[in-house]
This record gives C-alpha cells, structure tokens and sequence, in this order.
C-alpha cells in the first residue's frame, strides 16, 4: 500500500497532527482575514476558503470511514470525486468550514481515543489504494490535513 500522505507527516505522531489542525486552520483563517481568504497558490487552483470547505468534506468522509472500518471486517472505503463535491464551494463560507471541521474532528478524535488497540491494525481496502490499516487510514487523515495547512501557509505568505 501507498500512501501519498505519508510523506507529509513523516516521523511525526498522526495523532497530535491532527489534534493540532483544526487550531492551525483557524489561526490561518485569522491571519488571511476575509480577503486573503479569496485567494489561491495559482490561478485554476482552489481558493483558501475552498480548501477550507473541503477539509470540512474530508472531515465528513473520514468520520464515516473509521466507523465503517471498526464496525465492518475488511471494509471497503468508497472514494469520492473531490472535484464534484467541491462544486457548492463558491456558496459556502469559511467559517462554517471551520466549525464543521472542528466540531467532526473533536468527534473522530473521541472515537480514536476510544478505539481498541488491536483496530488500529485491522484491514480496509481502498480502490484506488490497496489494503490499509485502521492506523494508515488515520496517517491519512494526518498527512492530508497537513497538505492543505502547507498550502493555506503559502496563501497566508503571499502579500
């Protein structure tokens, strides 16, 4: 199994990483302020409220994949098109992104502290990805998390 997230959290805890997210997201909402908000890394490229709006997507499909995977042997996860989910984005707003986001985060964190330590080895198959643990499913979530903060940081450079 591949996992392109992994390279973003590298030998950091995949727990703290994303304890620590939704704190950062705000702040960098608070740094960008409304305008900043508005922008983008690149011209086609999603604007900061948008990559907001869909950490607050991601945050929906990855509470239903953790419970799927502790309920279910061998789940399967079901991928999703991020582009056509991303489609209401020019109607929604930051702030609601991030109480979304925080909110699931706070609930998917309880889950995690809840889970029972041989979950974290059970097996998912992902489509796209191959077989995955439970814990691989969460550096996911880390590493993903950690992508779009990198990215909101290079909004929030730009002058």
């Amino acid at each position: 199994m591949t996992n392109p997230y992994a390279e973003f959290l590298g030998d950091r805890d995949p727990r703290e990483a994303i304890a620590a997210a939704p704190a950062r997201l705000n702040g960098l909402a608070q740094k960008l302020g409304p305008q900043g908000l508005e922008r983008s890394t690149a011209p086609g490229k999603w604007k900061a409220r948008e990559i907001l709006c869909h950490l607050a997507d991601c945050e929906v499909a990855f509470a239903f994949r953790l419970r799927q995977a502790l309920a279910e042997p061998r789940h399967v996860i079901q991928p999703f098109d991020q582009e056509a989910w991303a489609r209401p984005y020019p109607a929604l707003g930051a702030q609601a992104a991030l109480d979304t986001f925080s909110a699931l985060r706070a609930w998917n964190l309880a889950l995690l502290a809840a889970a029972p330590a041989d979950a974290w080895r059970k097996v998912v198959n992902h489509p796209e990805r191959g077989d995955m643990t439970f814990h691989n499913v969460v550096e996911t979530m880390a590493g993903h998390d950690l992508n779009h903060i990198a990215q909101l940081e290079t909004i929030a450079a730009q002058k």
